[in-house]
């Protein structure tokens, strides 16, 4: 038998996307809650977020959201990590509030404690990615943009990590020849 590795490209690269979604997983906790939530988009779903993400600089000026809405038809997968809110009752202030009691009254204000796990369980995802020579970007952008659509409900915080299995990572050097080159 005989298989040529672009004949199962995809397949692999979907295996180290869910390595990926397991190193997110099991990264270490601030406080030990596993409030970390963790997603895997592909084919069609892909296409929907590009779009979403036009539109989403249409309205806000980011002109950095309309390149990357065309980076990531370069993926065959995103990985998306992102965390439920929960306040720790540490009363540590890292969130510019004294105390936990204080923060809970805006909830849109994130704990910083959450925000550090997400940040974790990402360099975890990507230390999969790297040891695995999958190319891949942390993109604020498509966790933005897939918290607007509401991708992954109740979560805040969320990054993509667009993986691709190419002869060159097409998740840099990425100015479109459609986008000035001030972005």
């Amino acid at each position: 038998m005989l298989t040529n590795e672009r004949d199962t490209r995809t397949e692999r690269l979907l295996h180290v996307a869910n390595e990926m979604m397991t190193a997110a997983r099991t990264a270490p906790k601030g406080k030990g809650f596993d409030i970390i939530e963790v997603a895997l988009l592909s084919g069609e779903t892909i296409k929907q977020l590009s779009e979403a993400m036009v539109e989403y600089s249409e309205k806000t000026g980011l002109k950095f959201v309309l390149r990357d809405s065309a980076n990531i038809l370069q993926a065959e997968a995103i990985v998306l990590i992102g965390t439920k809110q929960q306040i720790h009752n540490l009363n540590c202030g890292y969130c510019g509030f004294e105390t936990c009691a204080e923060k809970i009254k805006l909830p849109e204000i994130p704990c910083s404690i959450n925000s550090v796990d997400v940040g974790i369980a990402i360099g975890s995802a990507c230390s999969v990615a790297a040891d695995r020579r999958v190319d891949s970007r942390v993109m604020f952008s498509v966790g933005r943009v897939a918290q607007e659509m509401g991708l992954m409900p109740g979560c805040s915080n969320i990054y993509g990590i667009p993986i691709s299995y190419t002869s060159k990572n097409p998740f840099f050097d990425r100015i479109s020849a459609n986008l000035s080159k001030s972005i």
